[in-house]
């Protein structure tokens, strides 16, 4: 089925009263948005099931039944929580929902509300053209994304997993194309690091600030936050991350394509890939996907300006690679920074997800590149960030990250930054492409 422009114009109506609902999380609120997509789906014939863990952090559930000749279930989902915006840094209001020249501007157009939008519109479309399944499609939308997925994908897993245990998923982190060396790359996401969050303290002495001690918590702490932040912590190519490398080096071609190959030794990563790859953010968040990382974000100690604490704290945010675990970072850890007065505790951890680049659904998803953007080249790509799929995936489904919208040529901005930035926007004819392209995934896949 090709969708209508009737149809196009409705989910278009649909995400912009999603943008109107502010979901900021902290603290969510995430009800207002389920409940309006719950009544859209209500429209054609559907019966969400709406689900909280905490009054207002609500998730929607809502499945269409194929036969089962086709296999389990493909899920589809995405979270209803945005990031923080900042009214006064915006070209329009963040809650707003604006068209401005061929753009839709508020929180949540890119991360994650305008999957949302489309995935629905998907199983409306389904349902007007009664499409005989041979597998049920779930979609679920959930709270909580932005900070752990305690109150969402993970209450959904621990407390009603008949809900959402599926074969297959989709969901965040891929999709949306940046441009390379003259070529439109969509990364498909095969990956992802997980996370473990993590408590280093320093003890020393307690004493005034008067006299001086080179052992007191806090300098113990500040020299560990140094050796941590300015080692790189060990090399661990990942069967994923040489995926994304040789597709990045085919579409490049030479000599990217011969340094990119070389990545994989030690002594020739860094400059492999400062040649290689001309773009310092692309480059980074390959850096990131090539070892586990600890990046130091909180930091506690006294609150006396005359007195030497005997505690300090600073808190990590850890990333492990898939194949790696929470005992490898902190061994990692624990050999850069020498020091047995320094602990590590271990507060928060979400796995690392991985998918097959073989399977009929990553066909599905690349030729649905093609389908967006005759130019475009699909590459696997693995996440630095974690996603909803930490959680989805104990239930055994393979997850593929893949929010497809086609931005004009030539745009003048950094689409992967653009989501967590003020003016958050989408272009209007993009998103409907986009819609198209889901579509035609989940009928290939789901209906053959």
């Amino acid at each position: 089925m090709q969708f209508p422009a009737q149809v196009e114009d409705e989910a278009l109506a649909l995400l912009a009263d999603l943008l109107k609902a502010d979901t900021t999380n902290p603290p969510g609120n995430e009800r207002a948005c389920a409940e309006i997509l719950a009544e859209s789906l209500r429209q054609d014939g559907y019966e969400p099931q709406l689900v909280e863990k905490e009054p207002g952090r609500t998730n929607l559930v809502v499945r269409r039944k194929g036969d089962g000749a086709g296999g389990g279930p493909l899920l589809l989902t995405g979270h209803l929580d945005v990031a923080p915006a900042e009214a006064a840094e915006w070209k329009h209001p963040p809650f707003g929902a604006e068209l401005d020249e061929g753009w839709l501007y508020g929180r949540g157009a890119l991360d994650m509300k305008g999957h949302l939008a489309a995935c629905a519109t998907v199983l409306k479309g389904l349902a007007r053209d009664d499409v005989k399944l041979k597998r049920d499609v779930i979609f679920a939308a959930v709270a909580d994304g932005q900070t752990g997925c305690d109150l969402g994908a993970r209450f959904l897993v621990d407390e009603h997993p008949e809900l959402v245990k599926a074969d297959w998923a989709i969901g965040a982190g891929g999709g949306l194309p940046f441009e390379l060396e003259g070529k439109r790359l969509y990364p498909i996401q095969v990956a992802h690091k997980g996370a473990t969050w993590i408590s280093m303290k320093a003890r020393g002495p307690l004493g005034q600030g008067s006299i001086p001690l080179p052992d007191s918590a806090v300098l113990k702490l500040a020299r560990a936050i140094a050796r941590v932040g300015n080692r790189q912590l060990p090399l661990h190519v990942t069967a994923s991350a040489r995926q994304t490398l040789r597709a990045l080096g085919r579409a490049l071609g030479f000599p990217a394509g011969l340094l990119l190959s070389m990545v994989g030794r030690p002594s020739l990563t860094d400059f492999a890939l400062e040649n290689a790859v001309p773009e310092p953010a692309l480059r980074r968040s390959l850096q990131a996907v090539l070892r586990n990382t600890a990046t130091p974000t909180v930091l506690r100690a006294g609150e006396a300006t005359h007195v030497l604490p005997p505690i300090a704290e600073a808190h990590l945010d850890g990333r492990i690679l898939p194949g790696q675990s929470t005992a490898n970072l902190l061994s990692e850890l624990k050999e850069i920074v020498n020091d047995a007065d320094i602990t590590f505790t271990v507060m928060k951890e979400l796995s690392p997800v991985e998918a097959p680049t073989d399977s009929p659904l990553y066909a599905g998803l690349a030729a649905a590149v093609k389908q967006l953007d005759p130019q475009g080249v699909a590459i696997p790509f693995v996440g630095p960030g974690f996603t909803d799929a930490s959680a989805f995936c104990r239930l055994g489904m393979r997850f593929y990250g893949f929010t497809p919208v086609r931005f004009p040529e030539k745009a003048g901005i950094d689409v992967t930054e653009l989501p967590y930035l003020a003016n958050e926007r989408i272009p209007v004819d993009g998103f409907k492409d986009g819609v198209r392209a889901l579509h035609g995934v989940v009928a290939g896949f789901c209906a053959g």
